[in-house]
């Protein structure tokens, strides 16, 4: 290959990287505001309502690339794992805007950003995977910043931020089943997602029932349009970058959480959870290092559609 070739692959390469830190920062963005309208909704509608037709706008997005690729969803590799992987999606999701109704944005935001450090915990304990005394010290210090975050006490512990906890445990175990379906073409994996969604949300929405305005209806379908919008683009990004650049900006979402949290609802987070989320994020970029190093570098955070 000449110099001049060289030079060119060279700066293809450096411009798509750019791009996909580009799509990772937007896609993050839009994964929050998502979250930020969901809290703003379920102020007044039920977590059932939102899920029903926050998930129903983003299928009608995604149906035409649902009919492109209708021939893969009928050769499903093992249905009935991702079945399994649709259910917890479907728990976790609603764990999450259940608990927005009664934490700030950054809090649940903060006790998501541990997913990671759930991963890799529950890989040694139920894969059998091989985890060394790092990671393992990275793992004490990651829930060490959870508690810092939890605040726990007889006052402080409450059955939301369980909920939380309870979802981002269920993100985890989904990773971990994404991680086993990796030949499984995207497409499936997100459109399920959501179909689950839609089924627990039209299944919870007769309970609680409030009639929205054609304001509150353009609300819901934005904030489907939202979530596929980040989805297209946090897969875009993986595809133009490795995952070892793009992934740590993914951390940016604690970010945004304290914005939007600050603006649209004037939380102010506390000092605790600003120490636990940067303990946490710290634990579980170290831990997204060394997967890389002993050659598994995944995406450590994938925000919840």
């Amino acid at each position: 290959m000449s110099i001049l070739a060289k030079i060119s692959t060279a700066n293809d390469n450096h411009s798509a990287r750019i791009t996909g830190i580009g799509l990772m920062l937007l896609s993050i963005f839009l994964f929050s505001l998502g979250d930020a309208l969901g809290k703003y909704m379920v102020a007044t509608y039920s977590v059932g309502q939102l899920l029903w037709l926050r998930a129903g706008a983003a299928l009608l997005v995604l149906s035409p690339m649902i009919w492109r690729d209708r021939g893969t969803f009928v050769r499903l590799e093992r249905p009935w794992l991702q079945l399994l992987r649709v259910a917890l999606s479907t728990l976790e999701v609603a764990a999450f805007f259940l608990a927005t109704v009664y934490l700030p944005l950054a809090d649940v935001t903060t006790y998501y950003l541990a997913c990671p450090i759930f991963v890799t915990a529950l890989s040694a304990i139920v894969l059998r995977e091989q985890v060394g005394w790092r990671r393992w010290s990275a793992i004490l210090i990651g829930f060490c910043g959870v508690l810092i975050a939890l605040r726990p006490s007889s006052q402080t512990v409450s059955w939301p931020a369980m909920i939380a906890l309870g979802g981002s445990l269920c993100f985890a175990v989904l990773m971990l089943i994404t991680r086993s379906l990796r030949a499984t073409p995207d497409i499936i994996l997100a459109s399920s997602q959501f179909a689950g969604t839609f089924a627990l949300g039209a299944l919870m929405s007769p309970f609680g029932w409030v009639t929205p305005g054609l304001g509150s209806l353009g609300l819901f379908a934005a904030a489907g349009c939202v979530s596929v919008s980040a989805l297209l683009c946090v897969n875009r990004s993986l595809k133009l970058a490795p995952a070892s650049v793009v992934v740590p900006y993914q951390y940016s979402m604690i970010m945004w959480a304290i914005i939007f949290g600050y603006l649209v609802f004037g939380d102010v987070p506390p000092i605790s959870t600003i120490a636990g989320a940067a303990i946490i994020i710290g634990a579980g970029l170290y831990i997204f290092l060394r997967e890389r190093r002993l050659g598994r570098g995944e995406a450590v955070v994938s925000p919840p559609v």
